[in-house]
């Protein structure tokens, strides 16, 4: 994992970026090394950055269902 990731606010991530972050978190987990507090602090920034992805996956999901809603009025329009 990169040099103190903590340092980089998860709000100013990107979703690949936070992506990425997590799944060396889990794998850094997976493994088993480090003290029992560095292991809390990456589940706790892991658990952050779930969330955070989480929300970006929901605010593409709403913009593709908004332009799918807005194509189909569209073309309710032209078939008038």
């Amino acid at each position: 994992m990169s040099s103190e990731p903590d340092a980089i606010p998860i709000s100013s991530l990107g979703y690949e970026a936070a992506r990425d972050e997590l799944i060396e978190v889990v794998t850094t987990l997976e493994r088993g090394v480090g003290s029992l507090d560095e292991s809390l602090r990456l589940w706790e920034r892991g658990e952050k950055l779930a969330k955070h992805c989480e929300a970006a996956l929901a605010g593409a999901r709403r913009r593709i269902e908004d332009a799918l809603a807005a194509a189909d009025e569209d073309r309710g329009d032209d078939e008038v």
